[in-house]
């Protein structure tokens, strides 16, 4: 009799972690078709350009998102307000020791921790830890959910993840500084 109370008790836990299993959905998105945009500014001027997704997903129970996981290319940074030459430097200047360091750290991940619903349905705060150069830090930022996928802007301070070429807090000359913060426009698409 307790054989069959433990073997029935084991099977009703079974079906309840498997039924919560299923409740939860992982959307992974079009890594083709989602995008990032980045700008970083110096004090007269600034440079964009985009940045690939290796992968991704946003996890949802039932129509709730409950958690997203995400990871970047790094080698992919392209400079798209420049052209020739210019373009060349730039792009292999991001990728260098200076910034990025792509050589060694070719990816970037984001996971989220903790999310919660605006009053806005569409739109949640996400807590996520940002992981650059193996250096983790968490960021906050507004989601905004649409019928296709998903899309936030999120502000990185750079000196955070041991990126300080030319930081403005390190005395670099008025003219040739770059902003510490450099900003990301993402568009998740399933």
């Amino acid at each position: 009799m307790k054989l069959l109370k433990n073997t029935i008790s084991i099977i009703a836990l079974s079906l309840i972690f498997t039924t919560n299993l299923v409740a939860q959905k992982g959307k992974k998105i079009d890594v083709k078709k989602s995008k990032i945009e980045w700008i970083g500014k110096k004090i007269m001027s600034s440079h964009n350009g985009t940045i690939d997704f290796s992968e991704g997903s946003l996890v949802f129970s039932g129509n709730q998102l409950i958690g997203g996981n995400f990871v970047v290319n790094m080698n992919t940074i392209n400079t798209t307000d420049l052209t020739g030459k210019m373009k060349e430097k730039l792009d292999m200047h991001l990728k260098s020791t200076d910034f990025f360091d792509t050589k060694d750290f070719p990816t970037a991940t984001l996971e989220f921790t903790s999310i919660e619903q605006t009053d806005d349905l569409d739109i949640y705060l996400v807590t996520a830890n940002l992981t650059i150069k193996d250096i983790s830090h968490p960021t906050v930022f507004e989601l905004k959910l649409n019928k296709i996928g998903a899309s936030t802007k999120v502000v990185i301070n750079r000196t955070l993840y041991d990126i300080k070429y030319a930081s403005t807090g390190i005395g670099a000359l008025a003219d040739k500084a770059i902003s510490d913060d450099f900003e990301l426009n993402v568009a998740l698409v399933y």
